[in-house]
């Protein structure tokens, strides 16, 4: 990022903080808008903000986009009742949470016959020169409608999302964004701005843990004919196996899954629903400082709100800040989606699914994958990390090629690894290169900021 890029970040960032900062002195003028505004949204009745109970009070805690901590909500799905939540309104950056916002706009044309599963998207240049994590697909291809949406529930591929917001724009980026934003703001999700369909970073593109769930609960209820699309473990794309890269699929019993998102500056963020007994719930959670602590919190967040919906003791439940709203009138009982179509190469959640992912030549990538990693080098030269991997991932045909970066000592070393790998493969990528009397050693889950650097 070039230094007046970063200085853009930062003013940006500091006006937000001194506008929520303002919302203390404004929220009793707003208070009667937004409680119109409210009115607007019925159906779900969602819950009114914490800020709107106490009129427009602003909290001495630090907030905004880099603040501190993790926030998060639990939220029953069915009546939309906040089971609860820490700094649920902060805003926060969405990262590829973003994607289903732009999965909102294709559901809607989908719904009202815009939109066909087979419709053939064309790749502008643009979308096959976003940043990674992609399909890697190829100016002037076509992908088609469904292609594109498993291709960011599954990997979160930005280059899908690019495509597949630019077709629902006219082509246009910044027209999809607005409707996105437009439409947010319909469902009720007042504090969300989005400047992209993909989630790549913009300091103007932020949301809350409360919308979040709002979307998510509206996509899971108005949608369910679509719901599957967030469980699928796999599918078959050009040849290659594309995993789903959502790690509460396999630790969370009853989990749907949704979407995470990840950007130096969003840092980890989740939202997954889990059904138990017939009963839906919606996790949302942002700021987290590592994929297994997202994942763990995530894990007792459900799990107490499952017990809680049971009426069993729970020590997990509304922060003090959060008074119990009564639950509104319920819609129609949840469904469970029907049986996933032949697209899904594999419904087993405990076979491992190969991370068949990258094209061996050119494409490396510096975002943060879950999973294990194999660090198969360590050098001066970018170019000759960037080299290592793409050879690596090559040979081994698992992982995703990618690069990362530490300073020791004042200098700077490039990380070659193979990320996005299960225990097994991971083992056998370092097993081949200790047979060739190469240096390779594994990166645990547990330890991303070590791979990620």
């Amino acid at each position: 990022m070039r230094l007046a890029e970063l200085q853009g970040w930062i003013v940006n960032i500091l006006r937000r903080g001194s506008v929520l900062a303002a919302g203390g002195l404004m929220g009793a003028a707003l208070a009667a808008p937004q409680a119109a505004q409210a009115n607007l949204h019925q159906r779900y009745r969602h819950v009114v903000r914490i800020h709107e109970r106490l009129g427009g009070i602003a909290s001495p805690a630090a907030s905004g986009p880099l603040a501190p901590g993790i926030d998060w909500i639990v939220m029953d799905a069915a009546t939309g009742r906040i089971l609860s939540e820490h700094n649920a309104y902060n805003e926060r950056f969405p990262a590829s949470l973003t994607k289903l916002m732009t999965l909102d706009l294709a559901f809607h044309a989908l719904s009202h016959g815009r939109l066909n599963a087979n419709t053939p998207l064309p790749v502008s240049p643009a979308a096959a020169s976003v940043q990674p994590v992609k399909l890697n697909l190829v100016a002037g291809q076509t992908v088609t409608v469904m292609q594109a949406m498993l291709g960011m529930t599954t990997l979160s591929a930005n280059d899908a999302a690019t495509a597949l917001g630019q077709y629902l724009g006219g082509g246009s980026i910044r027209r999809v964004a607005a409707e996105m934003t437009a439409r947010a703001h319909a469902l009720g999700m007042e504090r969300s701005e989005f400047r992209n369909p993909s989630g790549l970073p913009n300091p103007n593109q932020v949301t809350d843990a409360y919308d979040m769930a709002i979307l998510a609960r509206h996509l899971l209820l108005d949608y369910p004919q679509y719901r599957y699309l967030f469980s699928v473990p796999s599918f078959r794309f050009e040849g290659r196996t594309i995993p789903n890269i959502d790690g509460m699929l396999k630790r969370y019993n009853g989990a749907i899954g949704m979407k995470t998102g990840y950007t130096d500056l969003a840092r980890f963020n989740l939202v997954t629903a889990a059904v138990r007994n017939g009963h839906m719930l919606i996790g949302v959670e942002m700021h987290a400082p590592s994929w297994i602590v997202a994942y763990n919190r995530m894990t007792q967040l459900l799990d107490a709100g499952f017990a809680a919906e049971s009426g069993a003791p729970t020590t997990v439940i509304a922060t003090a800040t959060s008074p119990q709203p009564r639950a509104a009138m319920p819609p129609p009982p949840v469904r469970q989606p029907a049986a996933a179509p032949v697209l899904v190469a594999s419904r087993s959640r405990t076979a491992p699914v190969h991370m068949i992912v990258a094209r061996s030549v050119g494409h490396v990538t510096r975002d943060m994958i879950p999973g294990w990693t194999a660090q198969v080098g360590a050098y001066d030269s970018y170019i000759l990390a960037k080299r290592q991997a793409l050879t690596i991932r090559g040979e081994r045909k698992v992982g995703i090629a990618r690069v990362g970066s530490a300073v020791v000592h004042r200098h700077r070393i490039w990380r070659a690894q193979i990320a996005g790998l299960d225990h097994n493969d991971a083992n056998l990528v370092c097993s081949a290169m200790r047979r060739a009397h190469q240096s390779c050693f594994i990166i645990p889950p547990s330890n991303e900021s070590l791979a990620m650097r």
